[in-house]
């Protein structure tokens, strides 16, 4: 993961007043925590902060420059308006470099299934503990040609270097199921005349 350098601007101002004033300004409001130091507010650049979030997916890990001092951080959480689709706040966490942090990391599946499996995804990411600066973008599980009835845990997924599960080793993550058939006309009148014949 490339670093990413973002200018921000302290807050003074705080409720939703003076969030309403920073979002017009083009700024997001954020807060850092971490370390036992008490939360510091600021204002991120939208566009860039957005542009952040695309290519480097929502662990990005940013190194803040405030008032003349850096300060590497980690997304934590991204508010994001339920209607108007804008980041509406975002919390950040406090990093050192090669301190390990713990994230969900997307999981992507891959391939196509044997003849009639139908895949089913039940986890959609993964938690690890990982190096700050090495957090991957996401886990890829292939289940190319995988047979009807396979089932791929957690603790069987591997993980790129460096990186330790937290998830539950047992969670199923996907499955490869046979489709739900559906009777056709003639089962069904088969399936009611036996149930006349019992009678």
């Amino acid at each position: 993961m490339s670093e990413v350098r973002l200018s921000v601007e302290p807050r003074t101002e705080f409720g939703k007043g003076a969030a309403r004033r920073t979002r017009r300004a083009g700024k997001i409001p954020a807060v850092l925590y971490g370390h036992g130091a008490d939360p510091r507010h600021f204002a991120l650049p939208a566009i860039e902060f957005a542009r952040v979030v695309r290519e480097n997916g929502s662990n990005a890990v940013i190194t803040l420059d405030l008032e003349g001092a850096s300060e590497l951080a980690l997304t934590k959480t991204i508010v994001v308006h339920p209607l108007k689709n804008y980041i509406e706040h975002v919390d950040l966490l406090v990093v050192k470099r090669g301190e390990k942090v713990t994230v969900d990391v997307p999981v992507v599946v891959s391939g196509t299934p044997g003849p009639g499996g139908l895949v089913n995804q039940d986890v959609d990411t993964l938690q690890v503990e990982v190096e700050a600066l090495h957090i991957p973008e996401q886990v890829e599980v292939s289940i190319e040609g995988a047979e009807v009835g396979t089932q791929i845990l957690a603790g069987q997924i591997e993980l790129p270097q460096g990186a330790t599960l937290v998830t539950d080793p047992e969670s199923l993550v996907v499955s490869v199921n046979e489709p739900q058939r559906e009777e056709t006309g003639d089962e069904a009148e088969a399936g009611e005349e036996s149930a006349e014949d019992a009678e």
